[in-house]
């Protein structure tokens, strides 16, 4: 199964995260990437976030106000089937390679883009199948916004 990145999104901490179309992956994360609590962001467990395009899309359907880097994701994935992004599955994007090692759970600075501020409308406990993932890099590379995402 494939998709494609449609975004790859960095901050110098915090949200939101703004796209650039390129980047380095490696195994302490996404270049360009810092987070400001690294009790619950980064690390080599956590180098990598990712997120769908059609939950966001659905999620402002909903009414929310969110966009793509809103909920921190590094990486915005489009055309993936999002109930195999399990804890455990693998995946490459592009040249990188990464294995999803849990969900991510929102935190309160996404409050701003959910209406009413109802942020846990993408916590995993909550609203399964809503959730971000995080993710080890198992093999470091480039990667370029439009390439592609393969599922085993």
């Amino acid at each position: 199964m494939s998709g494609v990145l449609h975004s790859i999104n960095v901050s110098n901490g915090g949200v939101p995260k703004l796209p650039r179309h390129t980047a380095a992956v490696r195994t302490s994360g996404v270049e360009g990437d810092r987070q400001r609590d690294l009790r619950y962001h980064g690390g080599p467990t956590r180098a990598v976030s990712l997120y769908s395009l059609e939950l966001i899309r659905a999620l402002r359907a909903e009414g929310h106000s969110i966009d793509v880097g809103c909920l921190g994701e590094n990486f915005t994935l489009t055309g993936v089937p999002w109930e195999k992004m399990v804890p455990g599955a693998t995946l490459e994007v592009g040249a990188v390679g990464l294995e999803l090692t849990a969900y991510a759970a929102p935190c309160s600075n996404l409050v701003a883009y959910f209406t009413a501020g109802k942020f846990m409308r993408v916590a995993q406990k909550v609203h399964p199948g809503w959730s971000r993932l995080y993710a080890r890099v198992l093999r470091e590379g480039t990667v370029r916004t439009g390439d592609a995402v393969r599922l085993p």
